[in-house]
């Protein structure tokens, strides 16, 4: 189920207790818990030279992946492609437990991050960190817990 970040309240599926909704969604992954966390940020208008930059974007991931203690495993993969309106570039990075990529649309300075791990971390540190390095005017980020 999805939980957008900062809500008053959470969404969870109808198999897990009424009383973990005051549990943040870091902890709720785990032994005996969620198979893991995914995090989707939607980041709007963001700074046109930062999206087009793929040294920026190889920097993104090793920072983010310091701030919430993730392990890189192998080497980003940026690639610049298409046309258009989906014309931009594209990431992958697996991590020690899962994977982090990312979609930078030129056409409308957008960028759409994917979090996926089995360890547990803060979703609200993810998006406030993606929105700032990116220069992003807004952001929605929407918290899947996946069992």
């Amino acid at each position: 189920m999805s939980v957008p970040v900062g809500s008053e309240e959470t969404i969870l599926p109808s198999s897990a207790p009424t009383t973990s909704s005051a549990v943040p969604a870091q902890e709720m992954v785990g032994e005996g818990k969620a198979w893991g966390l995914c995090t989707a940020v939607d980041l709007q208008d963001c700074h046109p030279d930062l999206i087009r930059n793929a040294d920026h974007i190889r920097r993104y991931v090793v920072e983010l992946c310091e701030l919430i203690d993730m392990k890189r495993f192998g080497e980003c993969q940026v690639v610049d492609f298409g046309s258009g309106r989906v014309a931009g570039y594209s990431m992958v990075q697996l991590i020690s437990t899962s994977l982090i990529s990312g979609h930078f649309a030129n056409d409308t300075n957008n960028a759409y991050l994917d979090i996926f791990s089995c360890k547990g971390y803060d979703p609200a540190v993810v998006e406030e960190f993606s929105k700032k390095f990116f220069g992003a005017r807004r952001s929605t980020a929407t918290v899947t817990l996946r069992y």
